[in-house]
């Protein structure tokens, strides 16, 4: 395979199985690492691409999915290992790679962020960390800050639940305005840039979705996408954080980022919009109301 073309996917759960599935449309040879092969390492084989088995916390497992590689993805779930894994990606790509376009998945928070802020999540300071090693290490990267996404557990299982028991979306947002943005609409942003990296290293891009709502206009989106009254539901943040958020059964650490979120979208920190979407594709972010009607069957149950 061409050294220049082969791209890595250093994580294809969300965000990254949607690239893999666009690249593989167009026949862009891609390498997907995985933590252990099973059921899921199959399905992505299935997809066309050639799966190894790694940990980004691991050098020497990361120098190995490195080999021939021209362009990277990285990215985490929410991890208290993110920081860790970005230094080992910076520093093993600048040893052993040859890439010309490294991707990396941050959030949006961060264009807000300074050296000292400490109101942001763990979570937030570890991308905004990340990001800096990834600027230190001089490859040729290209950051993609998303806001919050659609996909969030915040706007499906947690509004899903609600909605199902009294026809409510129940969040501590208060009157803070926010601007989702979907997984299939940052998916394209990187599958674009993973093809052709060159006029887009040292860009950042940030994404949102098409315009700042309050959590009355996401209800009455959200009505019209399943034909059925829903309203919003302010809960204080506390309240919030105990009787709903920890029943979920989230690790700390996602808790923590998640409720930051919460408080976050309640200080109106949330309130941006950005055209990179259609700037970077040609096309328009999804409203919210398409993503909910597209997912009708699983809010109503």
């Amino acid at each position: 395979m061409d050294a220049s073309t082969l791209v890595l996917i250093a994580n294809a759960g969300g965000v990254g199985r949607t690239v893999l599935e666009q690249l593989r449309a167009d026949d862009v040879p891609v390498r997907v690492m995985v933590r252990q092969e099973d059921d899921r390492a199959a399905g992505l084989r299935a997809l066309g691409a050639e799966v190894v088995v790694g940990d980004l916390t691991r050098p020497e497992t990361v120098a190995a999915a490195l080999e021939d590689v021209g362009r990277m993805y990285f990215a985490m779930p929410v991890s208290p290992d993110h920081l860790l894994a970005a230094t080992v990606v910076a520093s093993v790509a600048r040893a052993y790679g040859k890439l010309d376009g490294l991707v990396g998945l941050s959030q949006m928070t961060v264009s807000q962020m300074t050296a000292t802020s400490t109101g942001e999540s763990h979570q937030q300071r570890l991308h905004w960390l990340a990001e800096q090693v990834l600027n230190w290490s001089g490859l040729p990267v290209i950051h993609i800050r998303p806001t919050s996404f659609l996909d969030n557990p915040l706007f499906t299982t947690l509004a899903a639940r609600s909605i199902q028991t009294d026809g409510t979306i129940s969040l501590p947002f208060g009157t803070g305005r926010t601007s989702p943005v979907s997984v299939d609409d940052v998916a394209r942003v990187v599958a674009t840039v993973l093809r052709t990296p060159a006029p887009h290293v040292g860009r950042v891009y940030e994404l949102t979705g098409p315009r700042t709502v309050d959590m009355a206009e996401i209800a009455q989106e959200f009505s019209r996408a399943l034909g059925r009254p829903v309203s919003y539901a302010d809960v204080p943040l506390d309240r919030w954080r105990e009787e709903i958020l920890a029943k979920v059964g989230l690790p700390p650490h996602v808790e923590q980022h998640i409720a930051t979120m919460g408080r976050l979208h309640q200080e109106n920190r949330y309130d941006r919009t950005s055209d990179d979407v259609e700037r970077v594709t040609g096309v328009p972010p999804q409203t919210i109301e398409a993503f909910v009607a597209a997912r009708k069957d699983f809010y109503l149950g």
